[in-house]
C-alpha cells in the first residue's frame, strides 16, 4: 500500500529524546564514559583560565569535547565541525549542547585554543588519561619503545626565502607567500641561509636522500610495549639529531632497570651512554650495514630473548603514527609554530590512548 503524501509542514512540538536517538552499542558512548570523569577532574584547571567577572564564556569542557570529535571523526576544520554540530544529533549529544543549544562561532576555537595552550590543558589531559590507564593496570613499567615521525608544516616552500631578503622590495605580485610560479632549479637552499616567512620555526628536512625535502616538524613518542599506549610525547624542529635528543629527554621519566627499544637510527654511542647513566637498558636495533659502523650494543644484549621481543614490540609504534596521520589530522596540521603543534600533538596522543583503553577494558 502506498503511503500518504509527504507533508511540508513541520511539527510544532517534538518529543524525541536525544538519549534514545543514540544507539546503545555505539562506540561513542564508551568514549564519553571515559572522558566525562577526566573533564570533571580538570574543573579547577579550567576555572583558573577565566576571569571571575564579565559575561559567561563558552564552557571549556564543550570546546574540548568538540575538538575530541574533530580528531575522532577526522573533521578537516573547525568551520566544518561547527556545521556538523548544527544538525548532527550524535555530535550535539556528545558535546552536551542538547536539542536547542546554540553552536558557537568557528573563531571561538582559535581564540580559546590560545587560552588552553597557555594553561597547559593538553599536558594535564594527557596525564589524567595515563593515570586512568594506570588504574586499570594497562601500562608496563619494564619495557618501552621510542621513535619519531615527520609532520609536514602548514607553510609553502615558496615562503622559504633567504633570511637577508628585504620583503619591502617585493611588490604584490612577487611576495614570497603569493600563489606564483617559482623555479628553484639550480638554487641552493638550506636552513642556515633560508627560512620560511610564514612559519620561521619550520625546517627544510628529509630523512632519506630519495625523498623530497619539505618544511617539517618532528613528533616523538615513547610507548609502553604491553598494550601500545603512549606514555610521553614531544614535538620539536626537524633536525638530524632531534630524535635522539628527544629520546634522551623522555627517557628521564622512565623507571630504572627498564628497557628502551628503537630503530637503528638511535644506534649511537651517545644514545647508549645517555640511557646507561639513567639505569635504562638500550634495546636499539643494531646498525651494522653502514660503512665502518660498529653497534653501540653487543652480543651480551642481543643474545637474550627480551631483546628479540623488544624488536618485535617496537614496531607497534608505527601504528601510533599511522593513526595520528590518517585519523588524528596530523599529516599536515593547519597550525604554525612548535607551541601550537606541540599542544595538538599531545592532545591527539591522548585521544589515541583513550581509544586503546576503550578497546581493552569493559565499561
Amino acid at each position: 500500500m502506498r503511503g500518504y503524501k509527504q507533508s511540508q509542514q513541520e511539527d510544532m512540538f517534538s518529543y524525541l529524546s536525544m538519549e534514545d536517538s543514540i544507539p546503545r552499542n555505539h562506540p561513542i558512548r564508551k568514549f564519553r564514559a571515559l572522558v566525562d570523569p577526566i573533564l570533571d577532574e580538570m574543573w579547577p584547571d579550567f576555572d583558573g583560565l577565566y576571569s571571575s567577572t564579565g559575561r559567561p564564556g563558552i564552557p571549556p569542557e564543550q570546546l574540548l569535547k568538540a575538538l575530541l570529535l574533530q580528531v575522532l571523526f577526522t573533521i578537516r576544520s573547525e568551520r566544518q565541525l561547527c556545521e556538523h554540530l548544527q544538525y548532527n544529533l550524535l555530535y550535539r549529544w556528545f558535546v552536551g549542547l542538547g536539542m536547542s543549544g546554540s553552536v558557537w562561532d568557528p573563531s571561538s576555537f582559535s581564540k580559546n585554543r590560545d587560552r588552553l595552550i597557555a594553561g597547559g590543558v593538553a599536558d594535564r589531559f594527557f596525564n589524567l588519561v595515563l593515570a586512568l590507564a594506570g588504574q586499570k593496570d594497562l601500562i608496563s613499567s619494564e619495557h618501552f619503545s621510542v621513535d619519531g615521525t615527520l609532520i609536514e608544516a602548514w607553510a609553502s616552500l615558496k615562503t622559504f626565502v633567504p633570511k637577508e631578503q628585504d620583503q619591502n622590495k617585493h611588490d604584490d605580485d612577487d611576495r614570497p607567500d603569493s600563489n606564483r610560479w617559482v623555479d628553484f632549479k639550480g638554487e641552493k637552499r638550506s636552513n642556515e641561509t633560508h627560512e620560511s616567512k610564514t612559519d620561521p620555526e619550520a625546517k627544510l628536512f628529509t630523512k632519506s636522500g630519495g625523498q623530497a625535502a619539505k618544511l617539517q616538524f618532528m613528533g616523538h613518542v615513547t610507548m609502553e610495549n604491553r598494550n601500545g599506549l603512549v606514555v610521553d610525547t614531544r614535538l620539536t624542529q626537524a633536525t638530524g639529531t632531534a630524535e635522539r635528543e628527544a629520546a634522551a629527554e623522555m627517557a628521564m621519566g622512565l623507571p630504572a632497570n627498564s628497557t628502551l627499544g628503537a630503530d637503528k637510527g638511535y644506534d649511537t654511542r651517545e644514545h647508549g651512554e645517555d640511557l646507561t647513566s639513567l639505569g635504562i637498558k638500550s634495546h636499539v636495533a643494531q646498525n651494522l650495514h653502514a660503512r665502518k659502523k660498529t653497534s653501540s650494543i653487543d652480543g651480551r644484549t642481543t643474545r637474550h630473548v627480551g631483546y628479540e621481543m623488544s624488536q618485535r614490540k617496537r614496531m607497534r609504534i608505527e601504528e601510533v603514527f599511522a593513526w595520528a596521520k590518517t585519523i588524528g589530522g596530523l599529516r599536515r596540521p593547519k597550525l604554525r609554530g612548535t607551541e601550537k603543534l606541540d599542544w595538538v600533538f599531545t592532545f591527539a596522543m591522548s585521544i589515541f590512548n583513550l581509544v586503546r583503553i576503550g578497546n581493552l577494558v569493559e565499561i
